[in-house]
């Protein structure tokens, strides 16, 4: 018998498991309904049908919760550039990956966008984290574009905040750019084209 293999998960470490995700679920819906500093704990056990005491059995805080939703948050849109944007892509390719990691999760990561700065330390640096690799995901393929003659050399930290920048303005300000709608649908093609247009290298 091989003691190194690992044992089958029981019955109970399962359903503790599916109770975490479904928390993390509501978590990511209620934040981005009700806002990053006000949800209360009780709005997401009600979401996630579960009772208020059972969120405490998994995170020991309201900001252990919410860290827990912005790191899921940040994993999928990683995935998400992962799985569109190759090795060798475009930084158009890239750029668009970006966009629909974002407009998948769009309301939660403007609410991110806006109350950044009212987070704890823990929670901003988790979100520093999050843009510190979707900025290498962006860095590399503008590396390789610069040094192609492509787009303009320039520092890759201004190229990178001036795209966030872009999109940062447009979700903080969706009010009036696309009420009741997706401003990533209705404007990232038209952010997309405009950012890779003040970049291009004049031929």
């Amino acid at each position: 018998m091989n003691n190194n293999q690992p044992k089958a998960k029981t019955q109970r470490q399962l359903q503790k498991e599916q109770t975490r995700k479904q928390l993390i679920e509501a978590g990511l819906e209620q934040f981005a309904l009700k806002g990053l500093t006000t949800t209360r704990t009780a709005d997401i056990a009600n979401a996630a049908k579960v009772s208020h005491g059972t969120v405490f059995a998994h995170f020991p805080t309201q900001e252990a919760l919410l860290e827990a939703v912005m790191e899921e948050f940040g994993a999928r849109v990683s995935a998400r550039l992962h799985e569109l944007a190759t090795g060798n892509s475009s930084l158009r390719d890239v750029l668009k990956a970006h966009l629909i990691g974002l407009a998948e999760f769009e309301a939660f990561y403007t609410r991110l966008v806006i109350e950044g700065r009212l987070l704890p330390e823990s929670a901003r640096n988790v979100f520093v984290m999050i843009q510190s690799t979707i900025s290498f995901h962006i860095s590399q393929a503008a590396e390789r574009e610069m040094k192609a003659g492509v787009i303009v050399s320039c520092p890759l930290h201004l190229l990178f905040n001036t795209w966030i920048g872009l999109v940062h303005y447009y979700l903080a300000n969706d009010d009036l750019f696309a009420p009741g709608a997706s401003v990533l649908n209705r404007y990232g093609e038209e952010l997309l084209e405009h950012f890779l247009h003040l970049i291009t290298a004049q031929t």
